[in-house]
């Protein structure tokens, strides 16, 4: 029987070239085939700039595409050699609500100021250095969206992916005017001054979850085969620190496939984690939509062969099927050798993406294996 499970790396512009020319592209699609990857996730939306010409960010901003990819189409690149080798390719909305990085609020806020989010002193909010739009903001919304749409419209990807901004915003934030006037005719009183009170919390990731089940909604619209994948902090963490509230997600049916920020350097942190998110946040029916990220290199940092090996030992003990790579260059560091580990260990039998329906848990037994009906349909669909 065929195995199915989810082989997929980060394609970054940031300490990697693996973008910066077709030539490089076709390689590295080249590469992952060979050590058995199924998907890719190339950024798109990062620094406040596009990775694809972008006609929402030339009509609002004025700037079409990241002017380091002028000339070229780095998305359409990666389709095209992707597609050739047999990968997936699901585009990742890297940047999401951020505006900028120790920029105060950069050219995004340059242009409209009044799409900044605020704290609950009135300045502009910023978390670890990075500086946001306001995720409340009806048209901060409708831009997001139309970004995801015209990439969903105008390419031949297999769905998209938001990740630990997207959507998402730092639990410092909502004390801008049209959020506040918004509680205060909900409730008849300002928000408290605590951004960690549990109902004000709950409230504004409340608003993010609605958000995320419109943007699903949306993109199903353009092709319901489409997947919305999110790859968002651990919950509960990211739920109080970003207001990502992904058990909400997995429940309200609104996200496919989902990758937990697990970027642990150690086995047993790691282990620990999935044993806890497998226990408590996940059920049989949502447990296949579960393939963790799993930080793979680092600035300096890379993990260690055995670790690798481990890692992928474990989630498949815990039914789970698949993992995400943070990132690509970890692949090529000491003459390749994590993708020879790949290769000749747990990716050495090839492995088919799964379908929708494989992610939507239909028909899985307590044991959370295939059943048998699950096995027969499949064996109907290949031979057509």
């Amino acid at each position: 029987m065929a195995l199915i499970e989810t082989r997929g790396v980060w394609l970054t512009n940031t300490d990697s070239k693996v973008l910066q020319s077709k030539q490089r592209i076709v390689e590295a699609m080249d590469f992952l085939a060979e050590t058995g990857f199924n998907v890719v996730f190339p950024v798109v939306w990062n620094k406040a700039v596009t990775l694809y010409p972008s006609p929402t960010m030339q009509q609002t901003f004025g700037v079409e595409i990241d002017p380091s990819f002028r000339g070229r189409d780095p998305l359409a690149e990666v389709v095209v050699e992707a597609r050739r080798v047999g990968l997936k390719v699901i585009p990742w909305f890297e940047y999401g609500f951020a505006s900028s990085y120790n920029l105060n609020g950069g050219l995004l806020l340059q242009t409209k100021p009044e799409w900044a989010a605020r704290d609950c002193n009135g300045k502009l909010l910023k978390k670890n250095g990075f500086e946001w739009l306001n995720a409340f903001d009806p048209q901060v919304q409708a831009f997001l969206l139309n970004l995801v749409l015209e990439v969903v419209r105008n390419y031949d990807v297999d769905g998209i992916q938001g990740d630990d901004r997207f959507p998402a915003l730092p639990c410092e934030g909502g004390y801008d005017q049209y959020t506040v006037a918004r509680y205060r005719q909900q409730f008849n009183q300002n928000p408290p001054q605590n951004p960690k009170a549990q109902q004000w919390l709950q409230w504004r990731a409340d608003l993010l979850t609605d958000f995320l089940a419109r943007l699903y909604q949306e993109v199903k619209a353009v092709n319901p085969n489409l997947l919305v994948s999110m790859s968002p902090s651990i919950y509960d963490w990211g739920l109080k620190e970003y207001l990502q509230d992904s058990a909400t997600w997995l429940n309200r049916g609104i996200v496919d496939l989902i990758h937990p920020q697990i970027y642990r350097r150690d086995f047993r942190s790691y282990k620990c984690i999935v044993n806890k998110l497998v226990a408590e946040q996940f059920t049989d029916a949502t447990l296949p939509k579960l393939a963790p990220g799993i930080l793979m290199k680092l600035g300096s940092y890379c993990i260690d062969p055995k670790y690798l090996v481990q890692v992928i030992e474990c989630n498949r003990k815990r039914g789970i099927r698949g993992e995400v790579f943070f990132f690509y260059e970890g692949l090529r560091e000491h003459n390749h050798a994590l993708a020879k580990v790949l290769r000749n260990g747990p990716y050495a039998k090839s492995a088919s993406f799964p379908t929708l329906s494989d992610l939507s848990g239909v028909g899985l037994s307590n044991s959370r294996s295939t059943s048998l009906w699950q096995q027969v349909e499949r064996f109907f669909r290949n031979l057509f």
